[in-house]
């Protein structure tokens, strides 16, 4: 079995290719299924469609190799793209007949807990959750619309960032709001499941068998970023809420906030809900309050001081959710780092663990510059790891898995 991974953003999208035998073996629908980890699937090649829709360029690795980035034709939508892409990748002998496609989908809201086959239903269900999303669900939808266009036969699975976290207990999904608005579905769902569930299934390899079903903490920081307490490997309590927007300080969205500041927004300095939007979706976080880029490469390559301001607030905040989480769990045996930031930063990594010396926390500053994947020292109360992510090959498990059962 062929199966396409796309993971789609607003100007980009994400592609990966695997094969699965027919019939294997694969894990089933339960988040952070526990022989996961042991599983297939075998990667064919991975790559990306970067500058849509004015400037498209696609590259892509495969065997290991990279392939030169090639120019596509413009203007180009995902669809023009995606068929390009297909038509690029079976050209070189690198994917034959395609059998499945898997989608990253960020929001399955409270019914949709568990990987799920694409029918009409189920996309008009993902677009009445676009309020919830709407830096990502939109074009999650739009890359499920366009293979449904360019392969109208092919199975599609979508796999939700919102599901892992269904094993939370109400103690930690539920709003203290008025029960009627409750009841319309107003609670803390999570995301960045999908990065969890990896992590989640890497951690007897890890920390063994044993260890694993401790008290772990991830961080998955990068572009957004949320922190998950898990026990027994499955979630307790995460850092984002109904939206996209809570938790710690991302690159362009603020995390948690005084509700307040929109009511004082709309009432007294009279933005309109489209302003407020973007405000806080597109021009918060580090991009506000450094008012020079939201990608933390930059500014740790910069000396403006509003640089540095930025980062020590993303560092604190992330410490701040650690914390909290730690609370949720009764302690913390182990954290992971994970995602762009968390893999890559040794500075972000060292000031966070820093801020949480207080509970025993030693990092092993030469483990931490050639980024772990140990990174405690031999006297630190809970083990301090680096772990890449890889959600694309969840979802493809999670694809074959669906469609063999």
């Amino acid at each position: 079995m062929t199966i396409l991974v796309l993971n789609s953003g607003s100007s980009s999208f994400k592609f990966a290719a695997y094969r699965y035998p027919l019939g294997a073996a694969a894990p089933g629908d339960a988040p952070a299924d526990r022989s996961a980890v042991h599983m297939g699937p075998d990667e064919l090649l991975r790559g990306q469609v970067q500058g849509l829709p004015d400037a498209p360029v696609l590259s892509w690795r495969a065997d290991g190799v990279h392939r030169a980035e090639i120019a596509l034709p413009t203007p180009a939508d995902q669809r023009r793209a995606l068929r390009v892409v297909l038509e690029r990748l079976q050209a070189e002998g690198l994917i034959d007949r395609l059998e499945a496609v898997g989608h990253r989908v960020t929001h399955g809201g409270e019914s949709l807990v568990a990987p799920h086959r694409i029918d009409a239903s189920t996309l008009a269900l993902l677009e009445s959750l676009q309020p919830l999303a709407p830096l990502h669900q939109p074009y999650c939808i739009a890359g499920i619309q366009a293979m449904m266009a360019l392969a109208p036969e092919v199975p599609q699975v979508a796999c939700f960032d919102t599901a892992f976290h269904a094993t939370q207990p109400r103690l930690h999904t539920t709003m203290p709001l008025p029960a009627n608005w409750r009841d319309r579905g107003m609670r803390r769902y999570g995301f960045h499941g999908l990065s969890f569930e990896w992590i989640a299934q890497q951690l007897p390899a890890l920390l063994g068998e044993e260890a694993a079903e401790g008290r772990v903490i991830v961080a998955h920081l990068g572009s957004g970023a949320s922190v998950c307490g898990m026990l027994g490997r499955r979630s307790v309590r995460t850092s984002m809420g109904l939206s996209t927007l809570d938790g710690l300080v991302m690159s362009t969205r603020p995390g948690a906030l005084d509700i307040g500041v929109a009511l004082y927004a709309l009432q007294e300095l009279h933005m309109d809900v489209a302003e407020l939007d973007r405000g806080l979706h597109c021009a918060s976080g580090l991009l506000g309050l450094s008012g020079i880029s939201g990608d933390m490469r930059v500014l740790a390559d910069s000396d403006d001081p509003r640089a540095r301001f930025a980062i020590e607030m993303f560092c604190q905040r992330a410490a701040q959710e650690i914390a909290a989480t730690a609370v949720a769990l009764g302690g913390c045996d182990a954290i992971v780092f994970t995602a762009g930031i968390g893999e890559h930063s040794s500075a972000v990594r060292e000031a966070i663990v820093g801020l949480l010396g207080w509970m025993g926390l030693r990092i092993d500053a030469g483990r931490n510059a050639v980024h772990g994947p140990r990174l405690h020292a031999s006297d630190s109360a809970a083990g301090l790891w680096v772990v890449p992510t890889d959600e694309e090959r969840v979802i493809a498990r999670h694809t074959a898995a669906l469609l063999n059962a």
